[in-house]
């Protein structure tokens, strides 16, 4: 908090440190014509970006503006953002879901999540080895999200050749191997949304979200949206929407007079690299 403006806060992201607030763009992105911001949302510096999902969507439902398909950065993605703007407004979430921070995971050779088999009916995990948990429970996370607590039977894991690729616990330890699931439908989403970012497909529909960077990039080095030039976050706010609304005069002034879009700048190290 500064004394100057009581309503900003003081954050920091990829080493970049700052106080003031954060500004939120929802923009268009049809092939067949200009890109039109539709939504602009403005917190305090701290506040995190998934938390603006329900309310932008919220927004832009009351509008009717609510688009088949919101092109999201990873900070905007969690599997119950997706499920949530599916079911509430038929949305599909689209961005980078967080990978698997476990072991098993980063090591390559270990037995991740993705391996075992889950079976919501009979309540049971399967892993790669054909042994099943022998305890199911639902509990909460620390965070106090909904969670599937499965562990496996030690007398199938104890003498299992392939321990060391599952757990590294102690082999005369008394547990079983641990799986920790969300609910159904957030697991489902997970599971799919990590087997479809490295597909052709997916990149390619994703590719459309580098627009808002440019936008973003517009908005600071011409429309000077990143200096705040009042105090309170009322009045950042009001900057921040009349600084979309003369965006959008802008972009429809280009495409009204045939003004073509301005090319990516290229760099000066991306000239050096050579053609093959």
């Amino acid at each position: 908090m500064t004394p100057y403006d009581t309503d900003a806060r003081e954050s920091v992201k990829r080493g970049i440190f700052w106080d003031g607030y954060k500004v939120h763009l929802t923009e268009t992105c049809e092939p067949d014509g200009p890109n039109l911001i539709t939504h602009v949302a403005t917190t305090d510096s701290t506040v995190q970006d998934v938390r603006l999902i329900a309310p932008i969507h919220a927004h832009l439902a009351e509008r009717r503006l609510l688009p088949d398909r919101h092109l999201v950065d990873a900070g905007y993605t969690t599997a119950r953002e997706v499920v949530t703007a599916r079911r509430a407004h038929s949305v599909d979430l689209v961005g980078p879901v967080l990978a698997s921070t476990s072991w098993q995971t980063k090591d390559g050779g270990g037995f991740s999540q993705a391996d075992f088999t889950i079976d919501w009916e009979t309540r049971q995990v399967t892993c790669p080895n054909g042994s099943t948990t022998s305890h199911w429970r639902e509990d909460r996370s620390q965070q106090g999200a909904a969670v599937v607590r499965a562990r496996f039977p030690t007398a199938a894991c104890r003498p299992c050749k392939a321990r060391e690729q599952c757990t590294r616990s102690n082999s005369k330890s008394d547990i079983g191997r641990r799986i920790t699931l969300r609910p159904q439908a957030e697991q489902e989403v997970i599971q799919q949304a990590r087997a479809q970012e490295d597909t052709p497909e997916w990149k390619e529909q994703y590719a459309h979200r580098a627009g808002v960077e440019g936008t973003i990039s517009q908005g600071v080095r011409t429309f000077g949206l990143r200096r705040c030039r009042y105090h309170g976050m009322a009045k950042a706010r009001l900057q921040h929407q009349l600084t979309a609304t003369a965006m959008n005069f802008n972009r429809l002034n280009a495409w009204w007079t045939d003004t073509p879009r301005a090319r990516t700048r290229t760099s000066h190290l991306a000239v050096l690299r050579p053609t093959e």
